[in-house]
């Protein structure tokens, strides 16, 4: 029962949808309660980035030494994890959320480290495929756009995409640096494929965001309507 309370102050600002959530939010109920008071959500923020930080310095690594660095940024994606997922749980957890500031906080950080990460890529990628490490930043930045609107327009906030969030994603980047340092050069398609993947994602997604949109609107008219009429 008190796990039960626990879990929903957690998460009480948020819809998840992704397949890993019940594994997922019950490690961060785990977590939250053992991290020390003098470890804020902001501290928590910034490891996030930090873990981003480290996803870069690993591609730096891979390409100018050993591509075996790449398993560097295995320890960045989990740090990543570790710092983005607490910061918000944690200030709920401690009853002491900043709802809007830590919302920005957190799609302003979390912009800096997909951009981070597409660096790395960038970096890493042979010439001819570079191009991908850009179009996967503005995929995703597509996706978070959604997000916000979607926010905006429902009142519910989810970070997901149906059944892929971004613990998944983190996964499957960590995925493909392995098959990379163990086969080298399959990177590049991996990439192409996630792109292709995200933007097939991000137009349904949009998809759905205009009807929902549409919805919205038709219904504040007649919420007007009814409302002029009772006058």
């Amino acid at each position: 029962m008190e796990e039960t309370q626990d879990l929903k102050r957690i998460f009480q600002d948020r819809k998840r949808t992704n397949i890993l959530r019940s594994a997922e939010q019950n490690t961060i109920s785990y977590l939250v309660k053992r991290v020390p008071s003098s470890i804020s959500s902001d501290m928590l923020t910034f490891t996030g980035t930090f873990g981003s930080l480290l996803v870069l310095a690993g591609f730096i690594l891979a390409t100018y030494d050993n591509r075996s660095f790449l398993l560097l940024g295995i320890l960045g994606l989990a740090i990543n994890w570790f710092g983005d997922s607490l910061d918000g749980r944690i200030a709920y957890y401690r009853n002491i959320p900043r709802k809007w500031y830590g919302f920005s906080l957190d799609i302003i950080m979390d912009w800096v480290s997909t951009v981070l990460i597409g660096l790395g890529y960038m970096v890493y990628a042979r010439n001819e495929y570079e191009l991908i490490a850009f179009v996967f930043v503005v995929l995703y930045g597509w996706a978070m756009i959604i997000s916000q609107l979607r926010y905006k327009i429902t009142d519910i906030y989810s970070i997901d995409s149906g059944i892929v969030g971004p613990t998944e994603i983190r996964i499957i980047l960590a995925l493909i640096l392995i098959a990379e340092v163990l086969f080298g050069h399959l990177i590049e398609y991996f990439a192409a494929a996630i792109c292709i993947t995200l933007f097939i994602i991000n137009f349904l997604d949009t998809r759905k965001l205009l009807k929902l949109g549409d919805i919205r609107d038709n219904a504040e008219r007649e919420a007007r309507l009814a409302k002029k009429d009772s006058v």
